[in-house]
């Protein structure tokens, strides 16, 4: 019996019409353009409209997947949606997209691990078509980050944005993804959080930052020893966008030349789980990956969580 593997089939992006620039963070708190940039690589963010839905989002990019893809919503067997700020407590928000799709009995269900859901949602609708549990999966990281933004803190208010990315994976006797490595390490919590209660990110941006880019080094190291590849057989690094210095580091580990790392951090800031499918989806979408590329995405965030995915390009 041939084993069964599942491969990227299709992605989808939506960034919401509104770009909130640095020069108007300058009129909301004390700051500047030339200090966000410097320390984080952003320009501008995009932010939702009033009313606009973490759902809606979802749905746009989900469709212009599915669209891509060549397939309808009842060809779907399971819907994965990685999000940390959903429009209600349930139901889920890939229920509430489900029923916007029209997909009927697929299984469907949040992920919430902040800034890494997307790998999370991916190892697992990954594990689903290798057991043979689902030949089609739907695969979604969509933020509102906004909403739980404090809006008077320059520290915080300066980094995040809102989007939406989505992938189609689809059953194959060829590798697509390759491996993929999760982990968690709660002892962190109290560094990057909303408080119980609240509706606020707190932050604690050194520390975090620290910590960033040393699991991230070791991820990378993790991934190449799992797969005896070296860091030159790395064709694109398409990393969570947090922060230019956080990717650049990355990418140095990797002795990868920023021109081989997907960044969109300048003008979309960070759109936590979100960030990485939309980054794939851009940079497809601008033909940056041959076939048969090799690519790593990974990404680190609140929990903390950290993770990892190795895969061949179409």
């Amino acid at each position: 019996m041939k084993p069964i593997y599942s491969r990227i089939v299709a992605t989808g992006g939506y960034l919401p019409e509104r770009i909130l620039s640095n020069r108007d963070l300058e009129q909301m708190v004390e700051t500047s353009d030339a200090w966000i940039f410097a320390r984080t690589g952003i320009r501008s963010r995009h932010i939702a409209a009033p009313g606009e839905k973490t759902v809606d989002m979802a749905e746009a990019a989900a469709r212009q997947a599915l669209a891509d893809a060549g397939l309808n919503a009842a060809d779907l067997d399971l819907i994965i949606v990685a999000t940390t700020t959903p429009d209600q407590i349930f139901p889920s928000t890939a229920c509430l997209l489900q029923a916007r799709l029209g997909n009927r009995g697929a299984p469907a269900f949040d992920i919430q691990a902040v800034c890494t859901g997307f790998i999370y949602a991916l190892a697992t609708a990954d594990r689903f078509i290798r057991s043979g549990g689902a030949r089609h999966a739907l695969v979604v990281g969509v933020e509102s980050m906004s909403h739980i933004v404090d809006w008077t803190d320059r520290g915080t208010c300066i980094l995040f944005g809102d989007g939406a990315g989505a992938v189609v994976l689809s059953a194959g006797d060829q590798p697509g993804i390759i491996s993929t490595h999760i982990h968690a390490d709660g002892a962190y919590a109290d560094l990057l959080q909303v408080p119980g209660g609240e509706t606020r990110i707190a932050m604690q941006g050194n520390a975090v930052f620290r910590v960033a880019v040393r699991t991230l080094g070791e991820i990378v190291q993790e991934t190449l020893a799992a797969n005896a590849l070296t860091p030159a057989e790395i064709d694109w690094l398409v990393p969570h966008q947090a922060n230019i210095r956080i990717i650049e580091a990355t990418a140095d580990k990797l002795g990868l030349p920023m021109e081989r790392v997907v960044t969109t951090v300048e003008h979309h800031g960070n759109t936590s789980a979100a960030s990485v499918p939309l980054a794939l989806d851009e940079a497809a979408r601008r033909g940056c990956f041959q076939p048969r590329q090799r690519l790593l995405l990974e990404a680190f965030g609140g929990g903390f969580t950290w993770g990892s995915a190795l895969l061949r390009w179409g």
